[in-house]
């Protein structure tokens, strides 16, 4: 038999609207219904919404504009990962881990030259947050962490292809076999990594890289 993964409402939530605004075929800006309508039809309480809410924020798949509502903002960042059925959550993580390689590692490079002070002060403030915060708060200011560093390559190519898988990506935030903490060895290197990036030494950046996904692979591998 297989472990049962653990499921936080939030991320139920989280889905069904993905599925709402793939059902009905809803495009950038959008309407979503209110708060108040997505608690009473789905049943959940308030806090499981706002959490979904800034969660799919997060993903860029949904902006909140205060005293409008909730607007679809790009519908096509989680289209692909709908087409890949993952039957093995490890071997999906593996491979993924192999791509991010390639196209992370690409970015890391490209920021250690071009990465701006604000561009360094965003990864910074996240890599504190990352650290001080638990549970989905500390998932999300990673995923802003490396979408700095995407931000930071300024290559509209590359964030481009990193956009269109980057709801697969975010297999890597939310809770790897149901536990949150469970790359939580790779946060030392997004330290060296950032510093390496503003020594301005893609070489070094690139390391720093592979070592913090050596760690996740064998964190995967380990798993049983």
């Amino acid at each position: 038999m297989k472990k049962i993964k653990k499921v936080q409402t939030h991320e139920m939530v989280s889905k069904e609207i993905k599925d709402y605004i793939q059902n009905n075929q809803l495009k950038k800006g959008d309407k979503l219904p209110s708060a108040e309508k997505i608690m009473a039809t789905l049943g959940v309480g308030r806090s499981s919404i706002r959490e979904a809410i800034r969660y799919l924020e997060a993903l860029d798949v949904v902006e909140v504009l205060n005293g409008k509502g909730i607007f679809v903002k790009e519908p096509s960042l989680y289209q692909l990962s709908t087409k890949i059925t993952i039957e093995n959550e490890k071997s999906a993580l593996l491979q993924l881990c192999e791509v991010r390689r390639g196209l992370e590692g690409i970015a890391v490079e490209l920021a250690a030259v071009r990465a701006t002070q604000e561009h360094l002060d965003e990864m910074w403030h996240y890599y504190e947050l990352i650290g001080n915060t638990k549970g989905t708060e500390s998932s999300i200011a990673d995923m802003k962490f490396h979408q700095a560093i995407y931000k930071a390559s300024d290559n509209i190519i590359l964030q481009e292809l990193i956009g269109s898988i980057w709801n697969t990506f975010v297999e890597f935030w939310r809770a790897p076999f149901g536990h949150n903490e469970f790359f939580h060895d790779s946060y030392p290197f997004h330290k060296s990594m950032v510093e390496a990036i503003e020594e301005r030494n893609p070489q070094k950046a690139r390391e720093e890289f592979n070592k913090m996904m050596d760690v996740m692979v064998r964190a995967i591998n380990e798993f049983e």
